[in-house]
């Protein structure tokens, strides 16, 4: 799907969002796949807001997100991204970067089957690891062996990951690639015609 094309005065990408029927996109995965990397590049190339809800869990607690798991626990965050998600789910179309564990909570994935097209980054232990490395405020891995939870979480995360509408793979290339993928596999799951597509004809003469 090229950039901006036009079929009929309608661009593909305004074609791929109004299929989308008013849902949003929802990117959902481990932390360090590129959720909101890859969603900011969706968001400008369909001309839709992006809002990744890890920072709106932490505007609407007024704390960052190791400052709430270490003063109420994990058990008060995942409520409190459990009534955001569904808050933003409940607004304008958008593209939504999620937290890693948000797609684990029974409630959140109706919420989001619902009012959105599920999106699974799926990255390897190495990618994750090369990434999560480059930032400290990650506050599930804060263990005496950081690979080993990863495992452990990649155990536990991606048989449920793999309910998302659509699959597709981060690794090492440049987000603009990923995000790309992402907007072409939408288009076919949404049955978005080719931008190029000659309209069809009429069966009377």
């Amino acid at each position: 799907m090229q950039q901006d094309t036009n079929r009929g005065g309608v661009t593909a990408e305004s074609a791929l969002v109004e299929a989308l029927g008013g849902r949003s996109i929802v990117l959902v995965g481990l932390m360090g796949a590129g959720k909101t990397s890859v969603g900011k590049r969706i968001a400008a190339r369909l001309h839709l807001p992006f809002v990744d809800a890890d920072a709106e869990i932490e505007k609407a607690a007024d704390a960052t997100i190791p400052e709430i798991f270490a003063r109420h626990g994990e058990a008060y965050f995942r409520d409190g991204e459990r009534r955001v998600i569904r808050r933003l789910l409940d607004g304008r179309p958008k593209v939504l970067a999620t937290g890693g564990g948000a797609f684990m909570n029974a409630e959140t994935r109706a919420a989001i089957a619902a009012g959105g097209v599920s999106i699974w980054l799926r990255a390897e232990l190495d990618i994750l690891m090369a990434r999560v490395r480059k930032r400290s405020n990650r506050p599930l891995l804060q263990t005496a062996d950081p690979e080993a939870t990863m495992r452990r979480l990649m155990d536990e995360r991606y048989p449920v990951y793999a309910a998302s509408d659509i699959h597709i793979l981060s690794r090492d290339v440049p987000h603009d690639v990923v995000a790309e993928e992402v907007v072409t596999a939408l288009a076919t799951f949404l049955a978005v015609p080719p931008a190029d597509a000659a309209p069809s004809e009429s069966a009377s003469t």
